[in-house]
């Protein structure tokens, strides 16, 4: 007779808080050049402010994730016109969200060599606690709602 698989309330709340994250399109954004970071909702560029935040923010903060990352120099031309240079990263190992910006700060140091200095505003990216992979223009309308490019003229 087999015995039966003991039940893990552990593993049912990593379950239910993944598919919380997932069902309500959360995502970590950071602008550098606004020293701006907070939990949004990556689908409609949204900064999540409902009853369920602190919900969301253990979910994300308290278990370790395979973190997908959209890393972009935020940048405007001499003409005035905004654009971003991306990459994406899937990182390879789970992260706790406190550990995100130490583990991107490699691949956003790379990123930021590839963009023109004359041109560069700041670096941004936004994280997703799963695989999800982001269009640039789709990116580019999340950073540009955050205000992503008014840094350089507070500056």
């Amino acid at each position: 007779m087999k015995k039966r698989k003991p039940n893990s309330a552990h593993a049912r709340m990593v379950r239910y808080s993944r598919a919380m994250l997932r069902s309500n399109h959360v995502a970590v954004v950071d602008l550098e050049a606004n020293d701006f970071q907070t939990l949004i909702n990556w689908k409609n560029a949204s900064l999540i402010t409902t009853n369920a935040r602190s919900a969301l923010v253990d979910a994300v903060c308290d278990i370790p994730h395979h973190w997908t990352v959209f890393i972009a120099g935020i940048c405007r031309n001499q003409l005035g016109e905004q654009y971003i240079k991306p990459t994406e990263v899937a990182l390879p190992n789970a992260n706790l969200a406190k550990n995100l910006g130490d583990v991107i700060q490699t691949y956003s140091d790379e990123q930021r060599a590839k963009c023109p200095p004359h041109h560069l505003i700041g670096m941004a990216w936004i994280a997703t606690p799963y695989d999800l992979t982001l269009d640039e223009a789709h990116a580019f309308r999340v950073f540009e709602t955050l205000g992503a490019w008014r840094a350089s003229i507070a500056a």
